[in-house]
């Protein structure tokens, strides 16, 4: 950790320049010629990256940044606040510390953390962060996680990872076993040091590949940002062999939509009807989830076609995701096609549609954008239909 950006004067050049152009200040001269230029920009670059994403560290002073992949890589401070609302206890260990975003929340749910971060000039600089951040009960060892927890000896409340995928893994099906550390291969071990785990893994994981290399699953979290699937959750509890509830979140600047179903749990089957009065979409946590049917009975709405995950009803309801006024439905033909939407603008999305949404826009000649919103798919009688609708806010 090189310690000599942490200059006042350095420390406002940063801020003054948080919101300029990398390209631009690489060809000025450097002002502080005692401090290579290259970490003054680095700063100022990962600076950037993390005024929306991490708005409490670019707020506090004399934050030091390990660089910009480091910002892109964590979580941002919004998904770390709902991940840290989920548990709470005593003590808690992270395996793979990182920038220490989830560990900062986690403190205020727990008395005790730990954070394990075996590159040494990063575990100093989240210890330099935290104590700038006002962080007390949060405990640093710059060792593999496995040393920390045989040495440490003691019993956890929770042990908490975010396992990261080794580059040989490229090109390969994404797998927990080829994570580090190897989440499945010592999960026994982590059980003999805590009865409760957490393991954060990308969203690209598929659900059922998870639970296949894992046991004692109770709950998985989805968890999305603006509808954009961030992370997936596996809470697991030692000796756990009741239902799995899959429980989804789409964080919103001023709400979080929530949906949960337990998994297997299908007591009652959806029902179908050609398009009604309102269309609903499911939000990209729910469509990750895979409980299409259970969104059916739970709302009361009806699915349009076992594989569209478009949904209708007479009467609006509040809804996980984006409501439409259907205005118009019409057959997925020529003449009707020229008729509606030759040469016209709108928001085109297929859902179980044979044709690509950039297909769609250059055989109609459609462009993009507007208020009209015009979903192509299938109906409960196998018909190609086009939905041209209103977006309800």
């Amino acid at each position: 950790m090189n310690t000599s950006i942490l200059s006042k004067n350095i420390q406002d050049f940063i801020t003054l320049n948080s919101s300029e152009s990398i390209t631009k200040l690489a060809l000025q001269k450097n002002p502080f010629p005692e401090v290579e230029w290259i970490l003054i920009l680095n700063q100022i670059e990962a600076k950037a990256k993390a005024k929306d994403k991490l708005p409490v560290w670019f707020a506090a002073e004399n934050i030091i940044y390990p660089g910009k992949i480091s910002v892109e890589q964590t979580s941002s401070e919004k998904t770390a606040a709902y991940k840290a609302s989920l548990i709470s206890g005593e003590s808690l260990i992270d395996l793979t510390g990182g920038f220490g975003v989830d560990d900062y929340y986690f403190s205020k749910q727990f008395k005790t953390i730990m954070h394990c971060e075996i590159n040494e000039d990063l575990s100093a600089i989240v210890k330099h962060n935290f104590k700038q951040l006002g962080v007390e009960n949060c405990h640093f060892y710059a060792n593999d996680s496995a040393n920390v927890l045989k040495d440490l000896n003691q019993k956890w409340d929770w042990i908490y990872i975010d396992p990261s995928r080794r580059n040989d893994a490229k090109g390969k099906v994404f797998m927990l076993k080829d994570c580090l550390p190897n989440v499945p291969e010592s999960l026994d071990f982590y059980f003999e040091k805590a009865d409760s785990i957490l393991i954060k893994t990308a969203p690209l994981l598929d659900i059922s590949a998870g639970l296949s290399e894992l046991k004692f699953v109770k709950n998985i979290h989805i968890i999305a940002l603006e509808n954009e699937v961030k992370e997936l959750l596996f809470e697991i509890h030692k000796e756990n062999s009741g239902e799995i509830t899959l429980k989804t979140a789409n964080i919103l600047k001023d709400k979080i939509e929530t949906f949960e179903f337990v998994l297997g749990n299908e007591t009652q089957l959806p029902s179908y009807n050609l398009p009604q009065k309102y269309l609903y979409e499911p939000n990209s946590a729910i469509m990750k989830s895979g409980g299409f049917d259970e969104v059916s009975t739970a709302f009361q709405i009806n699915k349009l076609h076992k594989h569209s995950h478009l949904y209708t009803s007479e009467d609006l309801i509040d809804f996980p995701g984006r409501r439409f006024e259907i205005e118009k439905v019409i057959s997925y033909s020529k003449n009707e096609m020229k008729l509606e939407l030759l040469n016209q603008q709108a928001n085109v999305t297929t859902r179980n549609f044979p044709e690509t949404v950039e297909n769609i826009r250059k055989k109609w000649k459609i462009k993009n954008g507007g208020n009209v919103y015009c979903f192509f798919t299938t109906d409960k009688n196998e018909s190609k239909i086009v939905l041209i609708c209103r977006k309800i806010n």
